[in-house]
């Protein structure tokens, strides 16, 4: 449940990034979630990055990343942004009962955001992030203590639209382990 929890406040980062971004500062303005759908629950369908994180990066890929076999994908949380435009929708892979991290993408209908503002936004949130180069239109990476998480997100526009695709793992995982994931589902979105 680490990696659900540590999306689902992923998600809340970029809604709040999202609005200082459009030059709305007012803190009545910053998203909250308007739902929180049941991993059971089908993503929303349609707009840009529509395709289901689960089918953008397959559970082998990630098995092979962190040398396990049997890991397997699940729809994790959906949260929908109205505030901001922001649809999360995320995939959670795990093996043996544990969660071994999660993939999300947030798309940005109806927003006139630049991937290059989105990383730095991002880069400015998180202590520590670093640039990381060759993924979408510009990607960041960091570790962040309170949740034991590494994540790897990227962002590019996809049809026009701002799109956020992001890696989150434990710790442990690098920068390294984290660049062939969120490739892999950069190129397949």
């Amino acid at each position: 449940m680490r990696f659900s929890r540590a999306i689902i406040l992923f998600a809340a980062v970029i809604a709040t990034l999202s609005a200082c971004s459009s030059g709305d500062d007012k803190a009545d303005n910053v998203a909250k979630p308007s739902s929180q759908a049941p991993a059971s629950s089908a993503a929303p369908t349609g707009g840009a990055g529509s395709k289901e994180p689960c089918a953008l990066l397959s559970a082998e890929a990630v098995g092979k990343v962190v040398s396990l076999q049997g890991v397997t994908s699940a729809p994790g949380p959906v949260q929908d942004h109205a505030a901001n435009g922001g649809k999360a929708k995320s995939c959670v892979y795990s093996a043996g009962g544990k969660e071994l991290g999660a993939l999300a993408v947030t798309s940005f209908e109806g927003k006139k955001l630049k991937p290059a503002e989105m990383v730095t936004a991002l880069k400015k949130a998180k202590a520590g992030a670093k640039d990381v180069a060759g993924i979408g239109e510009g990607a960041v990476y960091y570790v962040t203590g309170e949740n034991k998480t590494a994540t790897l997100a990227t962002a590019e526009l996809v049809g026009g639209v701002p799109v956020l695709v992001n890696y989150t793992g434990p710790a442990k995982m690098t920068q390294e382990m984290m660049v062939p994931l969120v490739k892999t589902a950069v190129d397949a979105n």
